[in-house]
């Protein structure tokens, strides 16, 4: 088997056969909200600049590989033919 195709489902763990049609390649890519902040008009920029501080407090505690996956995350799944079938028929259930 391939270094590059996992030798079992990843939701059921069945054996994945390369070459005889029994799994799917899942890709899935992820962004956060790419809309800038909303930002009043009523805002000083004292009060601006007291919510930028706020939301950099919270990300203190935080590894780059935790703030990195807050923006963006791109996964590959294999999954069986049985597996496929139920997960694209609901994809979040």
């Amino acid at each position: 088997m391939s270094a590059e195709i996992p030798s079992l489902c990843h939701r059921c763990g069945v054996e994945l056969a390369p070459g005889l049609d029994n799994f799917y390649v899942v890709k899935i890519e992820a962004f956060a909200d790419p809309t800038p902040p909303i930002i009043s008009t009523g805002q000083t920029p004292k009060q601006v600049a007291e919510e930028i501080e706020r939301l950099i407090d919270q990300t203190r505690d935080m590894s780059e590989q935790e703030l990195m996956d807050q923006v963006h995350r791109r996964l590959t799944l294999y999954l069986c033919s049985d597996c496929y079938r139920h997960w694209i028929e609901q994809p979040v259930g």
